[in-house]
């Protein structure tokens, strides 16, 4: 049984209704459900949720998958308390049990003390950036990529956690000039992509 667990962070507030993210979250939900043998939970940041029973998903799931639009540089404010209140509720119940340390030698080991190993993650995000404001000289993000750049720390915490990453996919200028159709299209080839190989799968 593969075990998928998918979480839409895009948020609604001011002038996002949150929308694009949705549709996404939907894409893969309906990926999913074709394939054999796998099951799927789903959370909607925007609704209400228990912190123990989100560890439980973490702690259930063979991949999780992110899905989120990037505010400001940073992922939006109620992702980042769900994170906070997750994270939190999962200290030595499933996500952490320390940050990896010791006391005879605390300079070392930082990071290794996540409880998810064996699971794999997976990220999306939607930016209203044009994805040569990444690439072209002289642009705003100084060639450097959505990965290494602004995501670098939000990979950090999942590698604290134990999970190892997935290749992930990234919507630019999304709010100016969306192309739904050919973003769900392009989404669809990357999940088929991604995860072809069934060793991707626990």
């Amino acid at each position: 049984m593969k075990k998928i667990f998918i979480i839409n962070g895009g948020q609604s507030f001011g002038h996002s209704g949150g929308r694009f993210n949705a549709t996404i979250t939907e894409a893969t939900t309906r990926f999913f459900e074709a394939q054999p043998d796998t099951a799927i939970r789903v959370t909607n940041i925007n609704q209400p949720y228990d912190a123990a029973t989100e560890v439980d998903n973490f702690s259930w799931a063979d991949v999780i998958i992110y899905h989120i639009p990037v505010w400001w540089f940073q992922v939006p404010y109620k992702l980042k308390q769900y994170i906070d209140e997750v994270f939190s509720e999962g200290h030595a119940k499933g996500i952490y049990h320390s940050d990896g340390r010791s006391h005879a030698n605390p300079a070392i080991n930082y990071g290794t003390g996540g409880m998810l190993h064996g699971r794999q993650y997976m990220l999306t995000t939607s930016w209203n950036a044009p994805a040569e404001a990444f690439t072209l000289p002289g642009e705003f993000f100084k060639e450097t990529n959505v990965d290494e750049g602004v995501m670098f720390g939000f990979h950090r915490m999942n590698a604290f956690t134990g999970m190892q990453q997935l290749p992930g996919i990234h919507f630019h200028d999304v709010e100016k000039n969306a192309d739904v159709v050919k973003s769900v299209k392009e989404y669809n080839e990357h999940l088929n992509k991604v995860f072809a190989s069934q060793a991707v799968l626990v």
